[in-house]
């Protein structure tokens, strides 16, 4: 059976205290609502349908930059879950298939629970999501009758029987398209606030005669973020499952609760990763490699057997080859490093590329900006960049070349040459006293004159 998504991703989020729709602030460097679409995708949906409202244009361009092939539509107004819903019926006209509710505020529902129900719906019209809540405060309760649900009760009209179940409703529901936009037709707004709750399916489905059930999950996957507090609940909880699925991978996080992951980052087996190193979006680091402490990366690739850090920064479009190494306090951002290269201390890579086993001198600088355009720095293979060398771009480093010390380059060095490019030193015996005297003669009568 075809399964479409529909996540609801309309609200403000005034809790929020924010300009941003709630649905697009992050956890771990990707919004809420495309965790929420990345939950699902391991169903291989035939079609996503995202109903947004506040902030639409915003919402539209995110679902558009991850799944261009997904559907963004307008809620105008927002009267109620079901409404929502709703609002996906001419997006899904021609589906045939089940079709799953979720939201875009609730970002940790697995993909596992979501098989859960598609084998559930197998027997059943209509399949809930539920959890047993360490306190139900006040959900809905789900009203379980064998393997059957009979009805959603909602707190306020709970009886205090009805109040002591521990079974809650979390809003995700799963039902054939046909059925569920015919059970919506039959939902009215009965309620104080005049809304159309998707949760009055149940209730009329049974009373169609028709099958419906719940399914339970861990109450952690229906964490629905409405604050900044909760959104730092939701880090902590995502940054928790990442560490541990890295370490059952293989991976070594020597003080785990201070690495910090991003939603796609990738490390091989056999890597080691010391404390408080950052990983932004976009970050592969191969098998065996050794990320030393207060290191951050950020859009960039590192092979097997690199090491990276300790305080180093591997900015977006940063390649390093197989063996490379990167030292303390080294920035790397669009360039290339073959492998076994080395850059070691205190230096800045950027817009280059840089030939296998050459050696990068301490305080070394690729000056890649002009004050308008970036210009590009080529250094071959088995070449060698004495200490505090700049290297003023465009400019290329041919092959076993070398620079002195303190050179600032700004021709093209051949192959196995070396290039000198500083001015002569020059000595002037005793001039430091002479120097130091005349100062402090100067400073005493400013001083008495000041007096």
């Amino acid at each position: 059976m075809s399964t479409a998504l529909v996540i609801l991703a309309a609200g403000k989020g005034t809790r929020m205290n924010s300009d941003m729709p709630k649905v697009l602030h992050q956890i771990a460097n990707a919004p809420m609502l495309i965790h929420a679409m990345r939950s699902g995708a391991p169903l291989d949906p035939e079609r996503t349908v995202i109903v947004a409202g506040h902030g639409f244009d915003a919402v539209k361009a995110a679902v558009e930059d991850y799944d261009p092939e997904a559907t963004v539509v307008l809620q105008e107004e927002q009267k109620g879950t079901a409404h929502a819903v709703d609002a996906a019926r001419a997006a899904l006209a021609d589906f045939d298939g089940d079709v799953i509710v979720l939201f875009g505020d609730t970002p940790f529902v697995r993909s596992e629970t979501l098989e859960n129900m598609v084998a559930a719906r197998k027997d059943n019209a209509v399949v809930v999501l539920g959890f047993e809540a360490a306190d139900p405060g006040k959900y809905g309760r789900l009203v379980m009758d064998g393997d059957q649900l009979s009805a959603i009760v909602e707190y306020a009209d709970a009886t205090d029987e009805q109040r002591a179940i521990t079974f809650c409703n979390s809003g995700v529901m799963l039902a054939g398209r046909e059925e569920i936009f015919a059970l919506i037709d039959a939902v009215e707004a009965n309620n104080a606030q005049d809304e159309y709750y998707l949760t009055d399916i149940v209730g009329i489905a049974r009373g169609k005669g028709l099958s419906v059930t719940a399914v339970a999950c861990e109450e952690e996957e229906t964490l629905g973020i409405n604050s900044r507090l909760h959104l730092s609940q939701a880090e902590a909880i995502f940054q928790a499952r990442a560490r541990a699925e890295l370490m059952d991978l293989g991976v070594t996080l020597q003080q785990p609760e201070t690495v910090m992951l991003s939603h796609d980052t990738i490390i091989g087996r056999d890597t080691v990763i010391e404390p408080n190193v950052y990983f932004g979006p976009d970050v592969t680091v191969e098998s065996g490699t050794h990320i030393r402490a207060f290191s951050h990366l950020e859009g960039c690739h590192v092979s097997r057997g690199g090491v990276v850090g300790p305080y180093a920064r591997l900015r977006p479009g940063a390649e390093l080859a197989e063996n490379v190494r990167i030292g303390n306090f080294v920035e790397i951002k669009n360039a290339i490093l073959d492998e076994g290269a080395k850059v070691n201390h205190l230096s800045y890579i950027g817009d280059a590329s840089v030939g296998h086993d050459t050696n990068i001198g301490a305080g070394t600088i690729t000056c890649n900006y002009d004050g308008v355009m970036k210009h590009k720095t080529t250094i071959g293979a088995n070449a060698f960049i004495g200490s505090n060398t700049m290297l003023v771009a465009p400019v290329t480093i041919g092959d076993q070349a070398m620079t002195a010390s303190g050179s600032v380059i700004t021709s093209d060095v051949p192959a196995e040459a070396l290039a000198l490019a500083r001015a002569k030193q020059v000595t002037k015996p005793g001039l430091t006293t002479k120097m130091f005297d005349l100062l402090k003669s100067k400073k005493k009568k400013r001083d008495e004159g000041a007096n």
